[in-house]
């Protein structure tokens, strides 16, 4: 089962359950692709499975990547205001006087 970050974005928390759930057990090596895409921490997924161990894996990790895909999301998001901001009205009248010094050198 091939799935897209767009799509994952789109289940729900039990059908992500679901999904890495059936990762573990017939494609783990999907599973640790998809944790690299998203930029999943190695070492916070280890320290949350490893202090839970009698919790339902699939269900930890699911937390941890709508945790993570929410952290890109607002990260994108403060981005794009900050882009907005800086690059404001579109006043050409000093780039155009850069460019012809940058002519002239």
């Amino acid at each position: 089962m091939e799935i897209s970050l767009l799509e994952l974005e789109k289940l729900t928390t039990t059908q992500l359950e679901d999904f890495i759930n059936e990762c573990i057990k017939t494609d783990f090596s999907r599973l640790v692709q998809l944790l690299y895409r998203i930029d999943v921490s190695e070492q916070k997924l280890k320290t949350i499975l490893q202090a839970n161990p009698n919790e339902d894996a699939g269900k930890l990790i699911a937390t941890v990547i709508l945790e993570r895909l929410a952290a890109t999301k607002k990260a994108r998001e403060s981005f794009s205001s900050t882009t907005k901001k800086i690059e404001g009205p579109t006043d050409t009248t000093f780039a155009n006087r850069d460019d012809e010094g940058a002519e002239r050198l």
